[in-house]
C-alpha cells in the first residue's frame, strides 16, 4: 500500500503522462496529532476536449477541487473531487479508495466512483453529458496505466518496500511525539553488522536513541523526530537502504545516519547518485586520515594571527554560527606564506569542527541541527583578493568542501559585498553547488542593517561589534602577512602537489584496459601472512594473488614497497610469455571488486618465493553521474581517460606469530570513521588458507 501510494503521489503537481492534466497547487494541508491522518486539498487545472463549447462560455480550462486523506493507521487512501468550474449548472463528484486487500497485504485494492448532474448548460446538456462519459470512461483506463507506469519508475529505482507506519510508543507519563510520517516504532542500530557478523558497541553519536533492534527495516518515529527531521516513507526507505549497503561493503565504517543523509539530500534521494558520492567520500577520509584531524591538525602560529574566521555562538534557528571576515584576509600573503595544503586542511578542521557543533547543539536544543550558518564581512574585498592562484586555491578548496561536506552549510550571508564581488562571484558560482547557491544572501552597503537583515537570522545580542552590535567578537582582524614569512621558490615547488597527508600509509594506483596493477612481495620463509586493505574508487576490478619462485622483473621501475606514499601509479610485474602454471601459479582464487567497495583480507603462505597481489578491470568504467565541472578540468585542462579504474592500498606482511586474526594488525582499522560513526563493526570469512572480509 505505502508503494502504490508513492506511485500515486508522483503525479503532482504535475502529470506528463495525464495530458488533460495542467498542473495543480495546494490550498491546504493538515495532520493529526499522531501523524497518522494526513489531509491535502489541491486545485487541479484540467483541459477537457471541448474547445468550441468552452469558447462559448468564455472558459479556459476547467478547475477541480480534490481532497486525499490518507489513514496510516488503517492503511486507507481516500480521494473526493469536485468540480469548482460551472459550479452552479454541473456537479461533479468523484470518489476513489486505496486500501489493503483484506486477505492479502502485499495487494492494495483500488475503487471508484462518479456522479454527474447537469442542471442547465446553454441547452448543451446531452452534449456535456456525453463529454463527460467519454472523459470518465478514459480516465479509468488511464488513471490505472499512470499508477502501472509510476510502479515500474519506483521499481526501476530499486524501491520495492517501504516501511509500514506505526503509532509512537507511550514513554510513561510523557506526551507521544508527533512521527514523521512513514515512521516505526521498532528502534534500528545507526551501525550493524551483517548477520553473523561480531559486533562492538563503543558508544553512540545519539545517546538518547532507543535501544538497537533486530528489525533493520524500520527507523523509530521518535528517533526520526529527534535526531533526522520529517522524513517521508521514500525518504526513510532510500536512507535505510543506503546503510544496508554500506553495512554489506564497508564493514566497521558506517557512519551515521545524520552523515548518510546528507549525501541522499545533496542527490534528491537518488538512491545511486548519493552511494557514488558517499563512497567516493568514505575513500577520500579514509586515504587522508580525515578522521583524526581535530586531534592531530595543530594551524600554525600564522594561520591563528592572520585567519580572520571563527565560531561565534548560533544564529536564530540553532546552528552554529561561523563568522568569515573574507575582506579583511590577505588570501595571497596567506597562499604565498603557507602553502594551499595548510589553508586545506585548516578549512577541513573547520568542517569537522562544524559538524560536532551541530551534533552538540542537537542535544542542548532537543531537535536536529544538522548544518550552520556562516556570516562572511566583505568589506576590504578588492583586486587582491582576485590573484589567480589565490582564486585556483579557492575553486579547490570550494571542490573538496562540495564533495566531501554536502548540505552542511545552512545559510551564507554575505554583508557588505563591494563593487568587485560580482567579478569574483563570477569566477566562484559554477563551481559551487545549485542547491547551496540557494543558501545565499547578499547584502550590499548598509543593507544588512534593520529588518530585513542580519536581525531576521541572528539574534540582535550576537550581532558582531565591527558590524554594529553589542558582542564582542573574538574573530582576528587579520591584516598583511609579512612577506619576510613568504616561502622561498623551492619550498613552494615542493609543496605544489595537495596531497593533504603525505604520511598516509595507503597507495593509488590505475588499473588500465589490458594493463594490470601488480606489486611483488618476497617470503624468505613459509608460514608468514600477507595482509592487504583496499577500496576500489572508480570502476570494477578483479583481485588475484600468485606464487612463483622466479622474480618478476619490470622495466620501468623497481616494484613499490609500503613506504609512506600517495602517488598514483600503474606497475606491471608478471611477463606477458610468463604460463599459468608453469611459470607461476594462483594461490587466491580471484575476486571481483565492485566500484565502492572496501576489501580486507590474508593469506598464510605455505611456500619461500615472490608473491604478486593484482589488480585488473573486471569491466568498463561507467561514466562519472556528478552535475559540477571539476576545477582541474577547468584550470588545467587535465583528460582523464574513461578506460581507467582508480583505487587506494595498503598492504603488509607478518610473521604467522605476530598475527591475530582477520586485519587485527592492519593499521587501517584504527580508520573507524570516528567523527562520523558511534560505533565500528568488523567481519571475516574464513578460508582454508586465507581471511577475506569486505
Amino acid at each position: 500500500f505505502v508503494v502504490v501510494f508513492q506511485a500515486y503521489e508522483k503525479r503532482f503537481p504535475t502529470c506528463p503522462e495525464i495530458p488533460v492534466f495542467l498542473g495543480s497547487e495546494i490550498l491546504h494541508e493538515s495532520r493529526s496529532d499522531d501523524g497518522a491522518i494526513h489531509i491535502i486539498e489541491r486545485s487541479c487545472k484540467l483541459n477537457v476536449d471541448a474547445p468550441r463549447l468552452l469558447k462559448k462560455a468564455r472558459v479556459e480550462y476547467v478547475f477541480f477541487i480534490q481532497k486525499n486523506t490518507v489513514n496510516w493507521k488503517e492503511r486507507t487512501l481516500r480521494i473526493e473531487a469536485h468540480n469548482e468550474t460551472f459550479a452552479n449548472r454541473v456537479v461533479v463528484l468523484e470518489t476513489c479508495s486505496y486500501s489493503v486487500h483484506p486477505e492479502n497485504e502485499e495487494w492494495t485494492c483500488f475503487e471508484q466512483s462518479a456522479s454527474l448532474d447537469i442542471k442547465s448548460f446553454f441547452g448543451f446538456e446531452s452534449t456535456v453529458e456525453k463529454i463527460a462519459m467519454k472523459q470518465y470512461t478514459s480516465n479509468i483506463k488511464r488513471g490505472k496505466e499512470v499508477i502501472e507506469h509510476y510502479l515500474k519508475e519506483l521499481i526501476s529505482q530499486g524501491i520495492t518496500f517501504i516501511p509500514r507506519w506505526t503509532p509512537p510508543p507511550a514513554c510513561g507519563q510523557k506526551e507521544e511525539q508527533v512521527p514523521a510520517v512513514g515512521g516505526a516504532a521498532a528502534a534500528l542500530p545507526l551501525e550493524s553488522g551483517a548477520a553473523g557478523s561480531t559486533k562492538e558497541q563503543s558508544g553512540s553519536s545519539c545517546p538518547e536513541a532507543e535501544a538497537v533492534s533486530p528489525d533493520a527495516d524500520k527507523l523509530d518515529a521518535d528517533y526520526i523526530e529527534r535526531y533526522l527531521g520529517h522524513l517521508t516513507p521514500m525518504q526513510e526507505s532510500c536512507l535505510i537502504r543506503l546503510r544496508q549497503w554500506l553495512q554489506e561493503t564497508h564493514k566497521g565504517k558506517i557512519p551515521k545516519d545524520e552523515h548518510i543523509l546528507r549525501f541522499l539530500r545533496a542527490r534528491d534521494f537518488n538512491i545511486d547518485k548519493a552511494r557514488e558520492m558517499l563512497c567516493q567520500s568514505l575513500s577520500w577520509r579514509k586515504q587522508y586520515q580525515v578522521d583524526c584531524i581535530l586531534q592531530s591538525w595543530r594551524p600554525p602560529a600564522l594561520l591563528d594571527e592572520y585567519y580572520t574566521g571563527g565560531w561565534h555562538y548560533q544564529d536564530k534557528d540553532g546552528r552554529p554560527l561561523y563568522i568569515l571576515r573574507l575582506g579583511q584576509m590577505d588570501t595571497k600573503g596567506l597562499v604565498k606564506a603557507l602553502g594551499e595544503e595548510s589553508l586545506l586542511r585548516h578549512v577541513l578542521s573547520i568542517n569537522e569542527e562544524g559538524q560536532k557543533r551541530c551534533e552538540e547543539n542537537t542535544n542542548v536544543f532537543g531537535r536536529p541541527i544538522t548544518s550552520w550558518t556562516c556570516l562572511v564581512d566583505l568589506e576590504g574585498l578588492n583586486m587582491r583578493h582576485l590573484w589567480r592562484p589565490g582564486v585556483k586555491a579557492l575553486l579547490r578548496i570550494i571542490e573538496v568542501v562540495e564533495d566531501n561536506y554536502p548540505e552542511t552549510l545552512g545559510r551564507l550571508l554575505i554583508v557588505r559585498a563591494p563593487r568587485v564581488f560580482p567579478v569574483l562571484w563570477t569566477l566562484v558560482s559554477p563551481f559551487i553547488n545549485e542547491n547551496t547557491r540557494q543558501k545565499f544572501l547578499i547584502y550590499s552597503g548598509n543593507n544588512y542593517q534593520g529588518a530585513g537583515g542580519l536581525v531576521d537570522y541572528v539574534d540582535k545580542d550576537v550581532i558582531p561589534d565591527f558590524l554594529g552590535g553589542d558582542c564582542m567578537c573574538t574573530v582576528p582582524e587579520g591584516g598583511l602577512v609579512p612577506k619576510s614569512l613568504y616561502q622561498t621558490e623551492e619550498e613552494t615547488e615542493n609543496s605544489d602537489h595537495i596531497r593533504l597527508w603525505t604520511e598516509t600509509i595507503y597507495h593509488s594506483a590505475s588499473v588500465l584496459k589490458g594493463a594490470p596493477h601488480e606489486i611483488v612481495v618476497e617470503i624468505l620463509e613459509g608460514e608468514s601472512v600477507i595482509t592487504w586493505d583496499f577500496d576500489i574508487l572508480k570502476g570494477d576490478v578483479v583481485f588475484s594473488l600468485f606464487h612463483s619462485k622466479r622474480a618478476p622483473e619490470t622495466s620501468h621501475k623497481e616494484a613499490p614497497s609500503p613506504s609512506p606514499s600517495a602517488a598514483e601509479d600503474n606497475t606491471q610485474l608478471i611477463d606477458r610469455t610468463w604460463v599459468l602454471g608453469v611459470d607461476y601459479s594462483r594461490v587466491e582464487s580471484p575476486l571481483v571488486c565492485r566500484e565502492g567497495e572496501s576489501i580486507q583480507g590474508s593469506h598464510v603462505t605455505r611456500w619461500p618465493g615472490f608473491y604478486v597481489l593484482q589488480w585488473k578491470m573486471h569491466s568498463p568504467v561507467p561514466s562519472s553521474g556528478t552535475s559540477l565541472p571539476r576545477v582541474d578540468d577547468v584550470l588545467a585542462s587535465l583528460q582523464v581517460s574513461s578506460q581507467k579504474c582508480k583505487l587506494i592500498y595498503y598492504y603488509e606482511v607478518l610473521a604467522s606469530k605476530d598475527f591475530r586474526g582477520s586485519m587485527s594488525s592492519l593499521e587501517s582499522c584504527n580508520s573507524g570513521f570516528s567523527q562520523l560513526s558511534g560505533a565500528t563493526t568488523s567481519s571475516s570469512q574464513s578460508q582454508s588458507s586465507s581471511h577475506l572480509s569486505r
